[in-house]
């Protein structure tokens, strides 16, 4: 599956440390497949308990979905609190969007820690009605949220004016919500696993299986076998090849990286900034004046389709945005197109499957994928070291 096509900004920000392909057998506790987000965040996790554990990159770490992610970190996810409190009820609702709130968090603790510094803000995100008639289910969405006392404001139509120079019906501000750049996050999350003992592995492609009792012998393209206990798939999408899973959405998507803007001409707080209409626009800022913004989605995933729409989508979101900041003089000097995942239900997976024993499918898919990514690996490595919890029921039982 190619999962990406066009220019990508982060890979331009940092030159990360390559890792030598495995040439050897090897055994594990835990064997680690992907090294973008899914696999980045269960690396360092589980190089915080005794488990010997190893990681694998078929090509470079984040050089994947996560060179394509655009880095939005929000509490919020694609499918409405409300509406996935009338799809799974309104406790597991919560408790899922209470899980995103913590993961956030999570990471704002966790980054100072970490040796490459991935460009993580604190940022406020701002959901407006697209059109009229989407003002009063965000109405409803903004109770919902106050309710359960997540951070959120109600803004007026004169409120958003004011603020942000553009009119929509109304809209939602949420308090507590991020930015980062994913491909730095992916390389300082392996780095810090690495120097907790991880061994990892990139140009490593596992092309074969066989299981045998208590364990997996892995093999490599290149005649090398891993002998593991258990194994996480954490290849993103690209899970989708090993095991299709229904309850799994594939689609495209597309996105832009402007170019550099002046520090006054970027709007209020350089806040995160996306709609009520599906699909959907939203755009951030980063962390040298730049603007992205994506969405366009489209149900292909065909790469060559993909491919050849990159430049009437570039040119589609750049009038998008400029249609919310007429005054600004953009190029879009990096576009991009990829593979974008979701499930039906709304909610992202753990997955288990009988012909697959012994092993784990990390499925953040989702508009919100490091965040649940950080939700998951949690609770993966809880599970593996024999820590009970409902929460990872939540995302198993379906």
């Amino acid at each position: 599956m190619d999962i990406r096509s066009g220019t990508f900004f982060w890979p331009d920000t940092l030159t990360p440390k390559p890792f030598r392909a495995l040439e050897e057998d090897i055994s594990c506790d835990v064997l680690i497949i992907g090294g973008g987000e899914s696999g980045a965040h269960c690396a360092y996790f589980l190089s915080q308990t005794d488990l010997d554990v190893v990681l694998v990159e078929k090509d470079r770490a984040g050089s994947g979905s996560s060179s394509a992610n655009t880095g939005l970190l929000q509490y919020s996810n694609d499918k409405m609190l409300t509406a996935c409190a009338n799809s799974f009820g309104e406790e597991k609702a919560v408790r899922h969007y209470r899980l995103c709130e913590q993961a956030l968090r999570g990471l704002e603790n966790l980054v100072p820690s970490l040796s490459i510094n991935p460009d993580f803000k604190i940022r406020e995100s701002l959901y407006y009605a697209s059109d009229e008639a989407d003002k009063e289910t965000l109405r409803k969405e903004y109770n919902m949220l106050k309710k359960h006392s997540f951070h959120a404001e109600w803004l007026s139509s004169s409120d958003i004016e004011r603020m942000y120079g553009f009119k929509k019906p109304a809209g939602i501000l949420s308090g507590g919500d991020a930015e980062v750049n994913p491909y730095k996050l992916a390389a300082s999350l392996i780095g810090a696993a690495e120097a907790n003992g991880v061994r990892v592995f990139e140009k490593t492609e596992v092309n074969g299986r066989k299981f045998e009792h208590g364990h997996v012998m892995m093999y490599t393209a290149s005649g090398a076998c891993i002998k593991a206990k258990k194994v996480i798939m954490a290849a993103g999408y690209r899970n989708q090849e090993i095991r299709r899973e229904q309850n799994a959405v594939l689609s495209s998507s597309y996105a832009i990286a402007t170019n550099r803007l002046a520090k006054n001409e970027i709007w209020y707080g350089q806040t995160l900034i996306w709609e009520t209409a599906r699909p959907y626009l939203y755009m951030r800022t980063t962390a040298d004046n730049r603007i992205i913004a994506g969405g366009l989605d489209e149900p292909s995933i065909d790469a060559l389709k993909i491919n050849s729409k990159l430049v009437h989508k570039r040119d589609q979101l750049l009038l998008e945005v400029n249609k919310l900041f007429p005054e600004l003089k953009l190029e879009a000097e990096y576009f991009w197109g990829a593979v974008f995942g979701s499930t039906h239900d709304g909610l992202p997976m753990i997955k288990e499957y009988p012909e697959l024993p012994h092993c784990l499918f990390l499925l953040g898919y989702g508009g919100n994928g490091t965040v649940c990514s950080y939700v998951l690996a949690n609770l993966i490595r809880d599970h593996l070291i024999g820590k009970q919890s409902d929460d990872l029921q939540m995302y198993m039982e379906r």
